[in-house]
């Protein structure tokens, strides 16, 4: 089987996304294929921003296996003319902000004192990232499309259409808001800032429309073109799909309500809307909602400080329908789940390659192999070892491992220097050993005698099969109890990767030692 038709029936969500994108540029003889993700550049650009990204591209590169004769395009496009509603929470200057709100993102000063506005610093950081990873797409400013003019004919549709958009939104308002809603926000001509008011269209053709000044009083005119208004969020999404032949976009479970809206505006306005995605959200350490006002959970450069973009991508492609907590703690474990996924790749049939994430994450060219020695342990090694930089690091390796390099595993020479951040910022602060009590104490002399009478080469296996007999002649009843209370007294920590592994990768006459320390408990002043 190839791997275009194990695409076709592959049940990886990437595919089936891919298919219904398939389906619709045949339906509608498109030869290129449009997809979009959005940005709000109202706070600085999160994790949560940058997994749509890497999602639709994955989606994209799925489309293309389905169908490489069709062309395609990523359009990454920003809010950036939304009125600043609030002062984010997490960023220098505040005050300064607070003089412009209500004023589009690209006429508000820049905080940082770098760019001509914060939209346009946001904008910079966001693509700043997403070209570190590589991503093929082109960047879309809303105010240089509104202002240029490119998105004149979509605006005066809505505004023929003005009726039909009024009769979707206002059903879905409280009485109040119906009274001031209008899908057109015009730009005060005075102040800058968007006016949320009630409109009247004058003459339709020439795109014209009337509305009272909120602070003044006085009825004003202004053209809905050439960047004098800006549409409401939902109308917004719905003009933009119409003009931009948006084929498909994906959005948070949040704004699955303005998918329905702007999808039956798209139809007014004479469109077919895109097919979509609705992914769950990322929640931070404590279950709430990641927001970039508030600046809670990971920022895409504290995960690459302690983590490949590998494991980061691994973690945007597993479960997107799935809430998942993304904070400090996830990350060990993403690294090491990617490191197996790359391992069993070379294995697997054509049919099991498409829904292996490695496959997605690099596009089909997956390298032979990641690591031979985990995060985890890597991360155990620093601990035991009291290692500040790699050298150490790459000693034991060598020793564990003879003929593996930093030059022929470059990946996992990354890997001790995330080791060694991670350890250092994450592990060591938390570091708690405890005294052994009288049965391990018992137990404990018994796996020193057990290790001391291996040979010094013996492998993981060995090593764990001792240990686990151990266990098993002392702790019978919980053995579970006795891998934590190893963990606890020679690491300071509750849990690990298989000891058998680590004690090989630290060298048995190393482990001999660490076992005797915590036995008298010399560790406790670690």
């Amino acid at each position: 089987m190839s791997m275009r038709e194990a695409a076709n029936s592959s049940k990886a969500w990437v595919f089936e996304e891919a298919r219904k994108v398939l389906a619709r540029a045949e339906k509608l003889g498109r030869d290129e294929v449009i997809f979009e993700t959005g940005y709000g550049p109202s706070g600085l650009p999160h994790i949560g921003t940058f997994g749509e990204v890497a999602r639709t591209t994955m989606v994209r590169q799925a489309f293309h296996l389905l169908a490489p004769e069709k062309k395609s395009r990523l359009i990454c496009f920003s809010d950036d003319m939304d009125g600043l509603r609030k002062v984010p929470d997490n960023i220098p200057n505040g005050d300064l902000l607070a003089e412009h709100l209500e004023k589009p993102l690209t006429a508000v000063p820049d905080p940082f004192e770098k760019y001509d506005s914060f939209a346009h610093h946001n904008n910079a950081r966001l693509q700043a990232f997403l070209d570190s990873f590589g991503f093929d797409y082109e960047f879309v400013s809303a105010t240089a499309h509104y202002q240029s003019g490119a998105f004149d004919a979509t605006l005066l549709k809505v505004l023929e259409n003005y009726q039909a958009v009024q009769d979707i939104i206002l059903p879905t308002l409280g009485e109040e808001r119906r009274q001031t809603y209008s899908p057109f926000l015009p730009i005060c001509p005075t102040s800058g800032k968007v006016l949320m008011v009630a409109i009247e269209p004058v003459n339709v053709a020439a795109g014209m429309v009337r509305y009272t000044h909120p602070d003044s009083g006085v009825e004003m005119e202004t053209r809905v073109t050439g960047g004098a208004c800006k549409l409401q969020w939902k109308a917004d999404w719905a003009m933009r799909w119409a003009a931009l032949e948006v084929d498909y976009e994906m959005a948070g479970k949040d704004l699955s309500e303005s998918v329905k809206l702007s999808s039956r505006i798209t139809k007014a306005l004479g469109h077919t809307p895109p097919e979509g995605f609705s992914y769950e959200l990322f929640l931070d350490e404590k279950s709430e909602k990641i927001s970039k006002s508030k600046g809670n959970g990971l920022t895409i450069e504290e995960w690459l400080t302690y983590a490949p973009q590998e494991s980061l991508s691994l973690y945007m492609f597993q479960a997107p329908r799935k809430a998942k907590r993304l904070y400090f703690d996830v990350i060990p474990k993403a690294v090491d789940e990617y490191v197996a996924f790359v391992d069993k790749f070379a294995v697997m049939d054509e049919a099991q390659k498409l829904t292996n994430p490695a496959f997605h994450i690099h596009n089909g060219d997956v390298p032979e192999s990641a690591s031979p020695v985990s995060f985890a342990l890597l991360l155990n090694l620093v601990s035991a070892s009291n290692a500040e930089n790699k050298d150490v690091l790459w000693g034991f390796i060598d020793t564990y491992a003879p003929g593996i390099t930093a030059e022929t595993h470059p990946f996992l020479d990354r890997l001790t220097d995330y080791a060694l951040a991670y350890y250092r910022d994450f592990v060591a602060p938390n570091k708690t050993y405890r005294a052994a009590s009288e049965a391990e104490k018992t137990a404990l002399d018994d796996l020193l005698a057990r290790l001391e009478a291996l040979p010094h080469d013996a492998d993981g296996e060995t090593i764990q099969t001792e240990v686990y007999a151990t266990g098993k002649a002392h702790f019978d009843e919980n053995l579970r109890g006795w891998f934590q209370a190893l963990y606890e007294i020679l690491l300071g920590q509750s849990q690990g990767p298989r000891f058998g592994s680590f004690a090989a990768l630290y060298g048995l006459k190393k482990t001999c030692a660490l076992v005797a320390a915590g036995r008298d408990g010399k560790l406790l002043s670690a």
